[in-house]
């Protein structure tokens, strides 16, 4: 059977905190942030800005205010040296979701994605993979896989901001362990590309006030 379509959900900045990284992001794209919410089962926050009717940019950060969870932070916000990483909030990781079943997804894609995960935001619940010790597959630069309860995207009910993603540039020096199990998508969405050198992520955004790059 053929696995179900990828396709890019959302992407994620990190920040040791919640007013940093909004702030950080919001002066570099010229727009405001919208809300976004408390994830009880992993004591983090987050607020959200619309790229599209079906994307969106993630900023995350530890809750200060939440109790510690039962497990490991998603995120590696548990990690050693993830404070120090996060000294200036910057883009951390990225999400797909399938267009059909996900759990045929999930079993197409690497291991290291982890199982899924149920969490939560106010009344919204889904699932993400997380592996057990709260790291990112290949440290963030392989995806976590995204499914989201039936019905219109989350995207499609965050006000417009006027922007959306010109491109996504995943660099990693073992490039080809992205491109294998993600070929389908890579050829399909042309907004994202992955590229051998030095790790790491940049994300350009077409706002109303131009084309603007963060990372």
């Amino acid at each position: 059977m053929t696995p179900p379509r990828l396709l890019l959900d959302h992407v994620a900045i990190a920040a040791n905190s919640l007013e940093a990284g909004v702030a950080a992001v919001e002066e570099a794209l010229g727009v405001a942030f919208g809300p976004g919410g408390q994830h009880r089962e992993m004591g983090t926050h987050n607020r959200l800005l619309r790229l599209g009717s079906d994307l969106f940019l993630e900023v995350i950060a530890i809750d200060p205010a939440a109790p510690p969870p039962g497990r490991p932070r998603w995120f590696a916000f548990d990690a050693a040296g993830t404070a120090a990483r996060l000294a200036a909030p910057r883009p951390w990781t990225w999400v797909i979701r399938a267009d059909g079943d996900a759990e045929a997804a999930r079993a197409a894609l690497p291991p290291a994605l982890g199982p899924f995960v149920r969490v939560s935001r106010g009344a919204l619940a889904w699932r993400l993979t997380v592996p057990e010790d709260g790291g990112m597959a290949l440290d963030g630069y392989l995806p976590a896989l995204i499914a989201w309860p039936e019905g219109p995207h989350p995207a499609a009910r965050m006000a417009e901001a006027g922007c959306g993603l010109r491109r996504l540039t995943v660099v990693h020096p073992q490039a080809e362990r992205i491109r294998a199990p993600l070929a389908a998508l890579l050829d399909a969405d042309r907004r994202v590309a992955v590229e051998t050198g030095p790790p790491h992520l940049a994300i350009e955004i077409d706002t109303p006030h131009g084309p603007r790059r963060l990372g």
